[in-house]
Parts: structure tokens; sequence; C-alpha cells
């Protein structure tokens, strides 16, 4: 496992990280989770060199925090960075236009949420508590930063971040500005390589450290999908890859399998495009396989991403607008 550093934090975290949606469960979010096996899959991760979890409480109402508290619980010498985030207030993902910051993070509710994840974590610290969604309007309000201030001056909090809403790597800007913020967490993939417009210089001069999630597109690039791809109506997937998004994914998605170098899966070539990017810290892909886990990390392995490969990924950015079905 390689390691990089996290922006200002100056924390060495594994340059593969464990992204904890999937294997939490609950309504709103992936099917087929199995709680019993994903113990296995946070241990089995621990073992090849993760030191970076990245969790919320929303992710199955505080099962994923509780299941990172566990694995901190039973390896007590082990030095891990833990992420978690706020949800929104009125369970918006992402924000509706006209929502104010009083309806989405007032100060109570930040506050709140906080403790909810400390007692679910076990811990007396966060490392890295991020606000779940956000909209760079409210960047001025100095409501959200006298509070986080409060909290990282109580010891409740080393760091602080914003998880950006998909499809707006920009949309942080400002936040940045206020010198309060120290990680951006942003979707960053071969289909969604927008971040390299602006977003990744902009934390670069502030030394602020990049989060890089949803590295396989939801699924879009694993290459598993088929245009008769159906997913349970209670997985968000159903919606996301609904009749708008599933044939424009998968078509693109074969192009992108049939120009790889022969051996290389297409979650492979995803990681390695991610990591070719100095401005990325960790990248935070879901498991909840063990033969997943061990695949990822395996990535991790020092080779630089050859240069013709990397051209060819570039070929196939897809630049896409938030919508209704893209949450």
């Amino acid at each position: 496992m390689r390691y990089r550093r996290l922006g200002r934090l100056d924390w060495q975290v594994s340059e593969i990280g464990y992204g904890m949606w999937g294997i939490g469960g609950g309504p709103g979010g992936f099917t087929g989770w199995d709680y019993d096996t994903a113990p296995d899959c946070l241990a089995e991760a621990l073992d090849l060199g993760c030191t970076f979890f990245d969790t919320a409480w929303v992710y199955g109402r505080g099962v994923s925090e509780q299941l990172l508290g566990r694995l901190i619980r039973d390896h007590p010498g082990r030095r891990l960075r833990v992420a978690t985030k706020i949800p929104p207030k009125n369970r918006e993902w992402p924000p509706r236009p006209g929502d104010t910051l009083d309806e989405v993070f007032p100060a109570d509710h930040v506050r709140e949420y906080t403790e909810k994840s400390l007692e679910n974590l076990g811990v007396d610290r966060i490392d890295l508590l991020q606000f779940h969604v956000w909209e760079d309007r409210w960047a001025a309000d100095d409501r959200w930063q006298t509070v986080m201030s409060e909290l990282k001056a109580e010891g409740l909090v080393e760091g602080i971040g914003i998880s950006v809403n998909r499809w707006e790597p920009a949309n942080c800007l400002r936040a940045i500005d206020s010198g309060l913020i120290d990680v951006i967490q942003v979707i960053y993939n071969i289909f969604d390589q927008a971040p390299e417009d602006e977003l990744f210089d902009y934390a670069q001069r502030a030394d602020v450290g990049i989060i890089a999630r949803v590295p396989f597109d939801e699924g879009g690039l694993t290459g598993k999908l088929t245009d008769e791809t159906t997913f349970p109506e209670e997985d968000w997937r159903s919606i996301y890859f609904g009749p708008e998004n599933l044939g424009p994914t998968v078509e693109r998605a074969g192009r992108l399998a049939a120009a790889l170098p022969a051996g290389m899966s297409m979650p492979e070539a995803s990681l390695r495009f991610i990591l070719h990017h100095p401005a990325v810290a960790t990248v935070i892909p879901g498991m909840r396989r063990i033969e997943h886990v061990r695949a990822n990390f395996g990535v991790s392995d020092g080779q630089p991403i050859d240069p013709a490969l990397l051209a060819l990924l570039r070929e196939h950015r897809w630049d896409r607008k938030p919508t209704v079905w893209s949450m």
C-alpha cells in the first residue's frame, strides 16, 4: 500500500481508502449488504494497509459508523483515520435551489449529529467531519464557521470537509476561501473528469486535501451493466440507472472496455486513472466482498499509469449536469 499526504492536515493516508456506504445498508442506499461479511471486509482492508475509512450517519442510519467503531475497538493498536458526515437536516441530497443554511445545517443540528457520530464510532474525536451536501452561497455565513470552529476548539473534531454535490466540483471554492475547509470530497473518475478543470488546482494552492469518491460511477465503470440490468426499487441505483442513464452508460462503458489493454479490468483502469493525479490523496471505492477488497487494494502497487493509457482514458470524459435522477 502506498500513502499520500492529505493536504494541510498533514496526515499520511492510504491512497486507496474504504467507502462505507454500500456496506452500511438501510433505506435510500444500496441493496445487497451483508452485516455478517462486512466486518471481514473491513478487517481485510486493514490487513492490506488501509488507514482511511469514510462513512456517514445516513449510511444505515448509524450502522456504517457502528461497523467502523467495532473495527477500531478490535484493533486498538492501529491508527486509523476516520471520516464521517453530517446529514442535511431536511434530508435533501443535493440541496434544493432555495434551501437555506438554517434548513440544512443549523448549528444545533450540526452538534446533534456530531454527538451521534461520536457515540456510534465510539471515539472521543472525529478525525474528519464533513458536510454531506453543500451550496457555496452559504460560504460567507459565519454560523457554520462558528459551530465548526467551536467543535475543533473543544477537541471533538480535528479536520473539516465538504462532500461536494454530484457533477458540481466547483461548488465549494468560496468555502475553501474561508480558510476553514481542510478537505474536499468530490466525484472523480474516467467519466467525471471535471474536477481537473478548476477544483484540483484551487485546492492544491490552498493545501486542501482531495478525496475522490464514486470511482466506478456507481457501477457504470465495472463493466457489469447491460441494457437489461435492473435494481430493486429500494436501491437508489434504480433511479440513477433509469432510462435516461442506463443505455448511454452501457454504450460508453462498452467502448471503454474494448479499448483497454489485454488483462486490465475496468475497475483497475478506473483506479489507476484517479491515482495518476497528484491532487488526489485517497480514493474510496465501496466494497462488500473480500475479493473486491483484495482486487482494489492490489492496484496500490506504485506503478505509474502508462502515458498512452492515460491519454486513451481521457478520451472517455463524459460531462453531465445534475438532474432529478442524479442525486
